[in-house]
């Protein structure tokens, strides 16, 4: 089965979030629809999927989420937006 990291933008917020999905579109309308009462995607409305990237496994998704999350930063998941190869770099490091 496929699976995705992505990133999600709130301009309102000028906030990003970071998840992994068999499906970033759905998951994108459940974010939107605040289905995740505990989340913090409920802090806005207007996400965004700012980017999404295809990897080889659900196992690599899980990894790279904690990973962009662990870095606790802006400047990484924006450096991650313009070049998303550097998932596939993380991958192949790990």
């Amino acid at each position: 089965m496929k699976h995705w990291i992505y990133i999600l933008y709130s301009k309102k917020a000028n906030k990003y979030y970071v998840g992994e999905s068999s499906n970033p579109q759905n998951r994108l309308a459940q974010h939107l629809e605040h289905r995740f009462k505990n989340n913090f995607t409920k802090i806005a409305n207007d996400w965004t999927l700012a980017l999404e990237k295809e990897v080889p496994s659900k196992k690599d998704a899980l990894f790279l989420e904690r990973f962009i999350k662990r870095m606790k930063s802006r400047r990484f998941i924006e450096k991650i937006i313009v070049s998303p190869d550097i998932l596939i770099d993380i991958l192949k490091n790990k």
